[in-house]
Order: structure tokens, then sequence, then C-alpha cells
């Protein structure tokens, strides 16, 4: 069968290919997720984390053999699935984890035991969740790199979206005039996320937008192009997707949707609409998660009305990462060494608490100015011996690497903020909140040869289970290969 764009499909998405013409009414609300240096400062810090109270993380430690470590807690894991199960939709919902926010196994496996499939963002990620156990139709895959042998993952079962016209090219060359079902990601002219208030410009968490890479740009669409290649190769387009960041804006986002059902017209065959993720969670006091009820609903009539209008109930994808995961981990280090550069003068200086952590296990605050909440707790392991003195510190990590900054500016990843934190002596425990998403994963790892940290998992017994181990010394550099002998 033919895919054929209606004219009514292409009017609708003609009126919609000026990008700036098409979203001028939003204004993107100001970002309750950047907290300013003056209230952190301010702030009486807690005396322990989310969900680790001293004597649980003294039992990670244990477990671990030792700092550092990541922790995550079951039950906020179960917490963040029921919310995402529950996103209001019209005709039935598939939720898949964004995997690469926090890869190991053992969530995989607990995300599929609650009916959550997989979003992988390249060929290894599929089939590293396929080693987990994780069913090949249970995974779909959206990357910047089409893997070299997409063909055979699309016969085992994953599903693929084409992230740009060469790979559409690819996909349809593989599978000329075999009615190979296919999905589509678009860029719909705007973005939101990280620390950038335009819908278009550019920010290292919006992959939406003209300064975007990702997905094909959306007048590619409207203007034909992408439709006559799925012609040309008899392709059956089962689904559209687009993302458009992280922290993305309420209005922004239902209004993208909107806009990606009007690209859902152009094809009859199009059963499904993946909206992506970039769901905003808080991770200090005043900053606000996204309420998913009160975003999805209007999304939800969105549906109906396409329904009503067009004859056709369309399924909802959605895909979170770091509302799944993020506060259910937290970074488990030890305070390692403290100075002071304050002079008897009083010229201006600071107190250091160096970690035995730092950006080879937490790399968004080096990058991008994140903030995490710090809870210092006595090295003990007892409650009470949590201290009630306090001081301004800045935490920093444990690499030979100026940029290794745990305490950053909010958005200014090189400028140096003060933290007011439970006066810490050399050995006592720092615990980094926040820490589930894009750090275990994301992390540099080895660099200045350090290991790889270990994971463990609190059930909902307060039970530890170690999920990872820590790496060795020799597994940083076995792949390593020696050359002749007398080459130098």
């Amino acid at each position: 069968m033919k895919m054929r764009a209606s004219p009514a499909a292409l009017a609708i998405l003609m009126a919609l290919s000026s990008t700036v013409d098409a979203f001028a009414p939003i204004k993107p609300r100001t970002s309750s997720s950047i907290i300013s240096a003056t209230s952190l400062h301010a702030e009486s810090p807690p005396a322990a984390s989310n969900f680790l109270t001293p004597e649980l993380a003294q039992s990670c430690i244990d477990v671990a053999s030792g700092t550092p470590l990541y922790a995550y807690s079951l039950a906020t894991l179960a917490k963040s699935a029921d919310d995402c199960l529950a996103f209001p939709n019209a005709y039935g919902l598939t939720v898949r984890y964004a995997m690469k926010a926090c890869p190991n196994g053992t969530i995989l496996k607990y995300f599929l035991s609650r009916g959550i499939c997989i979003d992988a963002s390249s060929g290894f990620e599929v089939r590293r969740a396929m080693d987990m156990g994780v069913p090949a139709e249970k995974i779909s895959l959206s990357s910047q790199e089409l893997p070299h042998d997409f063909d055979e993952l699309v016969k085992l079962g994953v599903k693929i979206n084409a992230c740009s016209i060469s790979q559409l090219e690819r996909f349809g060359q593989a599978f000329a005039n075999t009615s190979q079902k296919v999905g589509i990601r678009i860029n719909p002219g705007v973005g939101s996320g990280g620390f950038s208030s335009s819908a278009t410009g550019f920010s290292k968490t919006n992959v939406g937008g003209p300064a975007s890479s990702f997905g094909i740009w959306h007048e590619l669409v409207s203007d034909g192009t992408v439709p006559s290649i799925v012609e040309k190769y008899g392709l059956e387009v089962e689904r559209i997707h687009t993302h458009i960041g992280s922290g993305s804006d309420p209005a922004i986002w239902q209004s993208v949707a909107k806009t990606s059902l009007s690209f859902c017209a152009l094809w009859d065959s199009v059963t499904t609409l993946n909206l992506g993720g970039g769901y905003k969670v808080g991770r200090n006091a005043g900053e606000k998660t996204t309420d998913l009820k009160e975003i999805g609903a209007p999304v939800a009539d969105a549906f109906r009305d396409f329904a009503k209008e067009h004859g056709r109930e369309l399924k909802m994808e959605i895909e979170p990462g770091t509302y799944l995961v993020a506060n259910a981990g937290a970074l488990v280090t030890t305070i390692q060494d403290k100075v002071s550069t304050k002079s008897s003068s009083g010229d201006a200086g600071h107190i250091f608490l160096k970690m035995d952590a730092g950006m080879t296990d937490v790399l968004r605050p080096s990058l991008y100015g994140a903030i995490h909440p710090i809870t210092i707790l006595p090295a003990s392991g007892k409650s009470s011996d949590v201290g009630t003195s306090m001081e301004s510190v800045v935490v920093v990590g444990h690499c030979c690497e100026s940029g290794d900054l745990m305490t950053p500016k909010p958005g200014e990843p090189e400028a140096l903020a003060e933290r007011t934190l439970r006066t810490a002596q050399i050995g006592d425990i720092a615990v980094m909140d926040g820490s589930g998403a894009y750090c275990a994963g994301m992390s540099t790892k080895n660099y200045n040869s350090f290991p790889e940290a270990p994971e463990v998992l609190v059930d909902l017994g307060g039970n530890v289970h170690l999920i990872r181990k820590r790496q060795s010394l020799k597994q940083i550099y076995e792949n390593e290969c020696d050359v002749e002998a007398g080459l130098f």
C-alpha cells in the first residue's frame, strides 16, 4: 500500500512551515529549576538525603566495599513508574524508559517487570537491553548514528525511527517495496531545555529547533521530501516521533504535541505518536517536578480531536528517563580532604571539601552548572552523630582538573558557588542526591585512571544489593595492546 500525503494534511503542514509564526504566541515560562546561589546558601540542609539515613548509607558502603558508589531506591523507582504509567491518554499508552539515563541491567529488568518498554539511543544500547532479557519488539531505537546492523535489528522486531533524511534513505534501500514499517522523528522547529530561555536557540539539553541536529527538519516533511522517499521505497510509516528537550515548558510541550498530530495526518498508516520525554524533575527544595496529569490531559483531548477529524484513534508513547530515575539515585562519597584558601588578612577565599568522586561520576555539574543537593553525614554512620554546626564551602571532585566542580553557580559551570552544609571533617560521608539520571551512564569513565564506581539497590525492606561491581584497575587498560619489540 502506498502512503500518499493528502492535500488537506499537506495544507496543515504548509501552514506550520514557518516556525516563528507557528509558535509566536508561546512565551517560555521562567524556569523554576534554577535556584540562586543565595537561596542555596541560606537553606538549612537536611539531616539525611532523599532516602539514605546515615545507617543506610553505611550499609551501602559496606556492600560496595567503600566509596564512591551509586545507590538507587526501589521505592522511588516504583513511585515514578506508577506516575508515568498513569499518564493521561485517549486510546492507549506505551511508556518507554530512556535507558541512556541509567542503563544498569537491574533497573532495565525492573521497569520491564512493570510493563515499561525501552527507548534506545544506539545499536549498542539495543543489544545491551536484549542481553538483559528485554524482548526486541519492546525496544525502540532513535539514534544519531544508525547502526550498521539496523536491518538485522528490524528483522528481530526492534522498532526504528528514521532521524534524518539519509537514515530514511538507508532504511528504504534495505527494505525497498516490502511495506516495511518505520517511524519518523521530526524536528518540529522549537525546543525546550536546560538553562536556555529560547525555544529556538542553542542549549545543551535542547533537542528541537534550528539549533538542534536531532530529527528531520519539519519543512522537509511539509515540502513533500519525506513523503516522496516513503513512497519511492514503498515504506509504511507507523509512528511519528518528536522530542524537544529536557525541562520542557508545559505550554511549548502541549503545542508541539498538537503540531505533531498534524504530521500524523500525512499517512493513514500512522497508528502511534511518540512525544518523547524531558519531563522536569525538581531535585532541590523549591524546584517543581512536572505534573504529568496536568500536561497530559490537554494532549489526550487533542488525540480525541484528531480521532474525530481523521477517524483514527492513535496510541501515545512517551519516553521518560530523568523522571523515572533522577531522584531514585544518589552518589555516596567520602570527604577525603579539606583545604582553605582564606587568609588571616580577611581576603576572599574558600573552604574546599574534596570528595573521593567527581566528574568521573557526576559530569553534568561540570557541563551545565547543574545543582545537586548535598548532605553531609557522619563518618560513624549513626544518626545520633549528625552535627548541627554549619559552614560555607565549595565542593570539588578528586580529579586533577580545574573544572571538576560539584558546586558551580546555577547555569554557570565555570563559576564557583559556595554551599552552606553541615560542618564536615575528613572521613565524613557526602551524599549527592538526584544522581540517578545521567550520572553512572554519562560519567567521564577512567579519567585519571579512576575506576568506575559500583552500584547498589536499596529494596523495599531497606536491604542493600550490589548490582554492579567496582571496576578493577586492570579492567581499565585490559584492552590496550603492545606494539612489537624494537618499534621505539
